[in-house]
Formats: structure tokens, sequence, C-alpha cells
């Protein structure tokens, strides 16, 4: 089993519906776009998320949910920290994205 990473948003007040499309879209295409950088080819496993459809007060106002996977931490961290598909992202993203939350595990690793 791989390495996962979930990240949370919240989306400023004034994100119209399109804006919070558009980021959702673009994050789930990271899969094809993140490139390894002596394969050149995607190396994320997975990608899946949606919107929260359990709203509590202990949710702190997270409206959407993304679970990543790889191979390794090493792809990971490549990801999070060198990876241009995905700085790009976030340069477009943060401008309509409020609040991040971020968890990494490893399935069964307690």
């Amino acid at each position: 089993m791989g390495v996962m990473h979930v990240v949370m948003f919240s989306f400023k007040p004034l994100a119209t519906p399109e804006e919070v499309q558009e980021v959702c879209d673009k994050l789930l295409a990271l899969k094809e776009t993140c490139l390894h950088p002596e394969t050149n080819r995607p190396y994320m496993k997975n990608i899946t998320g949606g919107v929260n459809t359990h709203m509590s007060d202990a949710q702190d106002r997270v409206t959407h949910a993304f679970v990543s996977e790889f191979d390794s931490d090493e792809d990971r961290e490549y990801y999070l920290k060198t990876d241009p598909a995905y700085a790009a992202f976030w340069e477009g993203a943060k401008g309509i994205v409020e609040k991040t939350e971020v968890v990494g595990f490893m399935p069964g690793k307690f």
C-alpha cells in the first residue's frame, strides 16, 4: 500500500460555483499533469475527492476533501515541494481557497 495525502478545503465566501468547480477539476487533473522528474510520466497512483456531505461544527467549514495516493514518501515530497504542475495549481487556487487542512498517512501503519 502506498502513501496517502489528504487535503481539505474551505473556499472564500465570494468564490463562485464555477470557480470552485474549476479548482476541483484542476486538482483531480494533477494525476495526469504531475510528471516524475526522471521518467517524465505521471507518478500519482490515484486521486479522488468531492464535496463534504457531513457538515457539522467539528468540520470548521471544510467543504471539499481530496485523497491522493503515491508509491513512496519521496514521490509525495516531490509533489508537495518541487513539482511545477502542483505549484502552478496552488498559485491559481490560492485566490479562492480560504483554508487548507492536510493529513498524510500510510494505511495500516499506526
